[in-house]
């Protein structure tokens, strides 16, 4: 059986628009995540304590993960001054197409988008605390500012996510 490229697009498109419950998550120790930034600096979210993070893993082939990416930005913005940081984590199998993302980024942002920790999954060096790759996408986690994590939403981001983060800021 053969499918049009249209019908399979219309398919990931889906598989990235279902909403799925936020999951709190139940595991007491801290999340790990570390590796290169596209700046080129390394971080390490346990360098991040005493702030609120949010863990965004998103692919550049999933519209409703692009089309988030400046809600996200804008939310960072918002809460300037607050112990708040925004890490983005790209999935794609190929390092060009999300290179090619952030570079036209750059160039069309805001200085306020430029704080976003930007990763890429396949990057040599880089390590986080998921026992797997995200089945769903975008996958969303929230840590609280000792790094553990507090919620995951797997799929659409519920408005609600967004409270969550604030009852975790001071």
């Amino acid at each position: 059986m053969r499918f049009d490229r249209h019908f399979l697009l219309s398919l990931m498109v889906a598989a990235c628009l279902t909403q799925a419950a936020p999951v709190r998550a139940a595991d007491p120790e801290p999340f790990s995540l570390s590796g290169p930034s596209f700046a080129g600096d390394q971080f390490d979210v346990a360098q991040q304590r005493g702030r609120v993070v949010m863990v965004f893993y998103w692919a550049s082939d999933c519209a409703y993960c692009r089309a988030k990416l400046p809600e996200l930005r804008a939310n960072l913005a918002g809460w300037k001054g607050k112990p708040f940081e925004l890490v983005t984590v790209n999935v794609d199998r190929g390092e060009a197409d999300w290179r090619q993302y952030q570079q036209l980024k750059a160039l069309t942002q805001a200085e306020s988008a430029k704080r976003v920790v930007a990763m890429w999954s396949g990057a040599t060096g880089f390590r986080h605390g998921l026992t797997a790759a995200p089945k769903k996408l975008p996958l969303t986690l929230v840590l609280d500012a000792k790094g553990v994590e507090r919620f995951r939403v797997e799929g659409r981001l519920p408005d609600e996510v967004w409270d969550n983060v604030a009852d975790l800021l001071p």
